[in-house]
């Protein structure tokens, strides 16, 4: 019982590492976008705004998706 205790610990600190780092990776692209559409005038990178908006709430689209970056369910 103890190992399953472990382990499902060692997952849940997995998954808080995933989403700190997800979270800054939105922002930081989203910041890119938007000073490369500022820079070359292109319109498009204005749509970086749309990852710098999911990590400033931390919401994952992706996670959700692919499920990989879901917390264990308690017992």
């Amino acid at each position: 019982m103890r190992n399953i205790y472990i382990k499902d610990k060692v997952r849940l600190m997995d998954v808080n590492k995933i989403r700190k780092f997800c979270r800054v990776f939105r922002i930081i692209l989203g910041l890119g976008l938007i000073a490369a559409g500022v820079i070359t005038g292109i319109v498009w990178f204005y749509l970086g705004v749309l990852p710098l908006i999911a990590g400033a709430v931390n919401f994952c689209p992706l996670c959700i998706i692919t499920k990989k970056c879901d917390l264990p369910e308690e017992k």
